[in-house]
């Protein structure tokens, strides 16, 4: 296990926390995560660590969405997203820790200035169907690539989903499934990369309680949050994050 100060581990304790938030509540807030762990860890041990987490917070996130999700508009995504995994895991054999933030960086911002844009084009009605195969494709590229590289993919889907109008609960619904598929599917990547490793998962079972208490505060903050808010939250949180690693 990492030998930290007490200091990091209250870091890490935080960060743990903002993935169970980010899982039941307000996708994007595991911006904080990411960049907690990546600046306390090696870049790659914290990768593979926060991937563990975000499967615990995955979980959760199912438990308490599963009854809002809408499955179907995740089958369009699925040949996208492998290709994009695919690519991220090449990405990862050649490129430096410091391309790989910025690439993900600028690849965000982009991604929310396009989906901005669409949105003041389209009316309501318009948003959902103009998420055809081309948007599946370039989204869940996107998404497949991010995740892998940096575990980053959740502010590209939420500009997918939020293009395409859903409400808070289906949307947290269907990316809580979208992203306990993706998790999943990284493993044996991030294993063949020598990303996840004992020490790592050893400090992961300390970190866990923190997932859970977040996933709990994060349903407490459901009821306080409508349509308008949420969507503010979930953009603003997306440029944060892309600014971070743009910058660091």
């Amino acid at each position: 296990m990492p030998e930290l100060s007490p200091l990091a581990w209250a870091a890490l304790a935080v960060a743990a926390m903002a993935v169970g938030v980010s899982k039941t509540a307000l996708p994007g807030v595991n911006t904080l995560a990411i960049a907690i762990f990546a600046a306390i860890l090696p870049a790659r041990a914290s990768t593979g660590a926060l991937l563990v987490l975000l499967i615990v917070g995955d979980a959760f996130a199912i438990w308490t969405h599963r009854k809002h999700a809408r499955l179907k508009a995740l089958l369009p995504l699925i040949p996208a997203v492998a290709m994009g995994l695919v690519l991220g895991w090449g990405f990862l054999l050649f490129a430096t820790d410091t391309w790989t933030r910025k690439v993900i960086g600028a690849i965000l911002l982009l991604v929310v200035g396009v989906t901005l844009w669409r949105r003041r084009l389209a009316t309501a009605a318009e948003g959902a169907q103009s998420q055809g195969l081309v948007a599946a494709g370039a989204y869940g590229t996107l998404g497949g690539f991010t995740t892998m590289v940096a575990n980053a993919a959740g502010p590209v889907m939420s500009m997918y989903f939020l293009a395409a109008r859903f409400p808070m609960r289906a949307f947290l619904g269907t990316t809580a499934w979208f992203f306990a598929g993706i998790n999943l599917a990284k493993l044996p990547f991030s294993i063949s990369l020598g990303i996840i490793q004992v020490p790592t998962l050893l400090m992961d079972v300390l970190l866990v309680p923190g997932v859970v208490a977040g996933a709990f505060l994060g349903r407490s903050l459901l009821g306080k949050l409508d349509q308008v808010t949420f969507e503010r939250i979930v953009i603003v949180l997306t440029v944060v994050g892309a600014l971070y690693l743009l910058i660091a």
